[in-house]
């Protein structure tokens, strides 16, 4: 006697707004009739924090700190305890994506190392202690709705040579004189477009063996008496390889993947932010690294 659950969405690609309802139906098939104590359907949005080994028992005030936050939890009572007929039954369901207390937000759906933003769907067929109860969970994805783009994006120059690194006098003598400057079209992107720019080598003592761009996102769990402030690799970006030509741009392209980004969040327990690094290798495995901090958002 098996029970199979499944719960159909209405919407295709599973992404829906604030203040939305979600539909959709549960479609249950069972091999011959079968009891059972009611079917449930519950609601569930959470933000999931977690602190890395190397900060633990640094700050006690962080064990507090790092509970999950409920944004949603609801249950809905699908159908009373009786009998399912053999075959396919579909029972219709909707529930208001609201969330009804602090912080009164549902943040984006966000997968990280030590934060994590999910939403789900759950269903359960209750049966009695001799057969086992039957269940079924299906994540949807929550976003932004678009904001107004701004009127003009202004643009970051940038230049990288051994004087603006942040070396002693004495390193600085040491390091092979290179110059390399470029340009970022904004340091400002919406989430659902390209990050671009680009760099130029004007000269360089050393051949340079590999330019890469690496997207990095910056994760803090914490309140004021204490936080953890981690930053991990999202993606890197091979844009050279080998010694490159100088004086020609070398266009930087990026695309944020989707579900490990979302528009920047900073909250009083958690912070999301992300950072772009430019880094160089040369011939003698010398790495020289320029940081830029970004700020993402989801604009129409």
């Amino acid at each position: 006697m098996s029970v199979n659950l499944d719960i159909k969405l209405r919407r295709g690609n599973k992404i829906y707004f604030e203040g939305e309802t979600i539909s959709g139906v549960l479609q249950i098939v069972c091999s011959s009739e079968i009891k059972h104590e009611g079917i449930v359907l519950s609601l569930e949005g959470l933000v999931n924090l977690s602190i890395s080994n190397k900060n633990v028992g640094i700050f006690e005030a962080l064990y507090n700190s790092v509970k999950p936050i409920s944004l949603l939890n609801q249950h809905s009572d699908l159908a009373p305890s009786g009998k399912l007929p053999a075959g396919t039954t579909e029972i219709p369901f909707e529930l208001p994506l609201i969330c009804p207390k602090e912080p009164k937000i549902l943040y984006e759906t966000y997968h990280g190392v030590f934060v994590n933003i999910t939403y789900m769907l759950k269903c359960e067929v209750k049966r009695s202690f001799l057969a086992k109860t039957a269940t079924k969970t299906q994540q949807f994805i929550i976003q932004y709705r678009p904001t107004r783009a701004p009127e003009k994006k202004s643009e970051v120059n940038f230049s990288i040579s051994p004087e603006t690194l942040q070396k002693s006098a004495k390193e600085r003598i040491a390091i092979p004189r290179f110059l390399i400057t470029g340009v970022l079209d904004s340091t400002e992107s919406c989430v659902t477009q390209p990050f671009t720019g680009s760099l130029t080598v004007h000269h360089t003592e050393v051949p340079i063996k590999s330019i890469e761009i690496q997207l990095v996102r910056v994760e803090t769990c914490g309140c004021a008496e204490g936080y953890a402030r981690d930053a991990t690799e999202i993606q890197n970006i091979q844009i050279a390889d080998g010694n490159v030509c100088p004086k020609i741009p070398i266009p930087i392209y990026i695309t944020f993947p989707r579900l490990f980004t979302c528009p920047t969040l900073i909250t009083k327990n958690f912070k999301v932010e992300f950072e772009v690094n430019l880094v160089v290798v040369f011939g003698d495995d010398y790495l020289v690294t320029e940081n830029f901090q970004i700020l993402l958002n989801r604009t129409a």
